[in-house]
């Protein structure tokens, strides 16, 4: 649905954007990462046709963004860090009003309003101004006015800045049921959980540069497998449980920090189990034992360091 070939884009003597390489599959969730000034927002404007590259080529269901780009305006739905609302006119008429940019007929503008306000449990606060709209309620109106002609690309760019936890979680119900039903989603994110939870797909972005891509746990896997940690209760346990740890699991133990140590768990939970019952028949205390998994955070750490 999404195919990107070399894309470049320089501002000046900056080059944001090095010849990028992407593709997403229809139905599917891609999640663009990176830190700040990595590319990632130029991209999106790029795919939106907000922006022209220097090189390469981009297209969206099956249209060039540069060649195409009227047409293609039709077929994306685009929400920005910032939400694109008439604070002055209520969710309603916000609504009506990108449904006759869009070009509908009056009526089926409000018809469509009534739709996505119903199912952005906007109804109650349709006649409210914009003003009067808590965070997560905004966040929800620019969703439904991206969707006024149902695309079949969305596109987000960090979509749950700012947001509290609750309004959150709403927002990702609601964004995987659109994918659900078939929509294609491309987002960028600094919420690394939010694309662990979000995304089939992840490209991380370095300088305007592709670093990894790859589903979330094929890119965990890349910096290794399980761990057991092991908080001990006191200094003079960990000598004894250090050389109990190389007997039952591996020589090798990954860090030793005070009265933390961490070693690899090759089987996963049984690891996990081995060791706990090896620590309580050598009558070792300890105050804290855990199977601690690979995080995106960790993945996000060592490619853009």
């Amino acid at each position: 649905m999404i195919r990107v070939e070399g894309l470049r884009k320089r501002y000046g003597d900056h080059e944001a954007l090095k010849g990028i390489d992407l593709r997403v599959e229809p139905g599917t969730v891609c999640g663009l990462l990176g830190p700040n000034g990595a590319g990632k927002t130029t991209a999106v404007r790029i795919l939106t046709t907000l922006l022209r590259p220097d090189g390469g080529r981009a297209e969206v269901d099956g249209l060039d963004v540069v060649r195409d780009a009227a047409r293609l305006r039709f077929r994306i739905g685009l929400a920005g860090q910032h939400a694109a609302l008439d604070e002055l006119l209520t969710g309603r008429r916000n609504l009506e009003m990108f449904g006759r940019l869009y070009h509908l007929s009056r009526a089926r503008a409000r018809r469509r309003a009534g739709e996505l306000l119903e199912r952005f449990e906007l109804t109650d606060a349709a006649r409210q101004p914009v003003r009067e709209y808590s965070g997560g309620m905004r966040r929800r109106l620019d969703l439904a006015a991206s969707l006024i002609v149902s695309p079949p690309v969305l596109f987000m760019d960090e979509p749950t800045a700012g947001l509290d936890p609750r309004s959150r979680m709403r927002l990702w119900e609601l964004l995987r049921d659109l994918v659900e039903e078939g929509t294609t989603l491309l987002l960028t994110t600094q919420y690394l959980d939010e694309a662990d939870h979000l995304a089939d797909r992840i490209v991380v972005l370095r300088e305007g540069a592709v670093a990894a891509a790859g589903s979330p746990e094929e890119l965990k896997r890349t910096i290794g497998g399980d761990r057991v940690q092991v908080v001990f209760r006191e200094p003079g346990d960990v000598d004894a449980g250090l050389r109990l740890l190389r007997s039952i699991v591996t020589p090798e133990i990954d860090s030793t920090e005070g009265l933390r140590v961490t070693v690899p768990a090759a089987d996963g939970a049984q690891s996990l189990i081995r060791i706990a019952g090896a620590l309580d028949a050598a009558g070792i205390p300890v105050e804290d034992l855990a199977l601690r998994r690979p995080t995106l955070d960790e993945v996000f750490l060592r490619l853009t360091a």
